[in-house]
């Protein structure tokens, strides 16, 4: 059985997630600065593209080296086996960077890898060099990354990253992808059996990916990768992972997970999303002021993205926001919260400090989520 160098590329501060995600699918990995490293069949493939929620990408490791010069790059991703992985008639784009290299131009070096490969090609085919390989068949995306001069050639499996699992309809301003809201459910001590609220939900996202982990429904189970349309890729090899997928989701477990805005119109577009993703029995969508929100249930889990305020106009609005979450919060002292935002002031407001904080990034915006842990009930 053919084995692949696999990487699962992932947000900077969400490496372990990945770790523990691959650990219980039963890969042993190593962890990297925005991946996790392992080996793997197609079948491997299939499961990490279906199964990994926090995960941008899965590719497979072509090749590596290092190059100081135009002339060892081109020599070195000239002399990988393109034939294993691309057919005659493949597309592939080549995508590129460069950091802390001697190779610095990313367009030079991205062309001159793009050169290596279909010389490669033509020669493995038997093409005329005058000849164009035509590209007019499946898409294989490549990437060539420098860093410090050593050369990493990767192939994308996954297509559309991971985080777009296909439920989401609509959105609102400033949406949370879905990986990351996955993961903040992650880094909370909450189970299936504990109440779960956002209150400040928008789309609904949070609580989406929270009913599918409560309910073990494999995050791409309904959606297709690219490798799946590759002429060496068996179609067989995911119908049964989602086979296996579906007999493992929990579709009967009973969740108490609810989601307010005091946006109507957002509570909507939150239902419809859970709807779209067969998860509307699950979760209670309701229209609700922050400064409302009171429960007498106990040992639950909040998880907040409210918004930052990045715009000075806002961040008034946003900072009465945060102090009246201080207050609505501060008795429901058995209750975990987590609130992620951008602004570093965030405990000053909130009226507490967190028990701890934890470096995320939303894109390219650096976060911190101040967890907020429950004392425990006595019996």
């Amino acid at each position: 059985m053919e084995t692949f160098e696999l990487v699962a590329t992932c947000g900077a501060g969400l490496e372990s997630l990945v770790g523990k995600e691959l650990k219980n699918l039963g890969i042993e990995h190593v962890l990297e600065n925005g991946r996790a490293r392992f080996k793997g069949t197609k079948e491997t493939i299939a499961l990490c593209n279906v199964w990994l929620r926090v995960a941008d990408r899965i590719k497979i490791v072509v090749g590596e080296f290092d190059a100081f010069t135009f002339d060892q790059l081109f020599e070195g991703v000239k002399a990988l086996p393109w034939e294993n992985y691309l057919p005659l008639d493949a597309q592939f784009p080549v995508a590129g960077k460069s950091i802390k290299s001697k190779l610095f131009s990313t367009p030079d070096v991205q062309a001159i890898t793009k050169k290596a490969i279909v010389e490669k090609l033509k020669k493995v085919y038997h093409r005329p060099s005058s000849v164009p390989l035509p590209e007019t068949g499946e898409l294989f995306k490549l990437e060539v990354a420098l860093l410090k001069d050593h050369v990493m050639l990767t192939l994308d499996t996954t297509g559309p990253s991971l985080f777009k699992r296909g439920y989401r309809l609509e959105k609102g301003g400033a949406p949370l992808k879905e990986n990351l809201a996955a993961a903040l459910v992650l880094l909370t001590n909450w189970r299936a059996d504990k109440p779960f609220v956002d209150p400040v939900c928008g789309s609904g996202t949070i609580c989406i990916e929270a009913a599918m982990i409560g309910a073990n429904i494999a995050p791409g189970f309904n959606r297709d990768f690219q490798c799946e349309k590759w002429p060496w890729f068996e179609k067989e090899i995911f119908e049964k992972v989602r086979e296996e997928a579906d007999e493992k989701a929990r579709y009967d477990v009973s969740l108490d997970i609810t989601g307010s805005d005091i946006d109507g119109s957002m509570i909507e577009v939150a239902k419809r999303n859970a709807e779209e993703a067969g998860l509307a029995d699950f979760i209670t969508f309701k229209q609700l002021a922050l400064k409302d929100f009171k429960t007498d249930k106990e040992e639950g889990v909040i998880v907040a993205n409210p918004p930052y305020g990045e715009r000075l106009l806002e961040e008034e609005k946003v900072r009465v926001l945060y102090k009246e979450m201080g207050k609505v919060f501060q008795p429901l002292e058995t209750w975990s919260k987590y609130i992620l935002t951008s602004d570093l002031t965030f405990e000053t407001y909130y009226g507490q400090k967190a028990t701890k904080k934890r470096k995320l990034y939303n894109g390219a915006l650096r976060t911190d989520l101040f967890q907020y842990w429950g004392k425990r009930k006595r019996n």
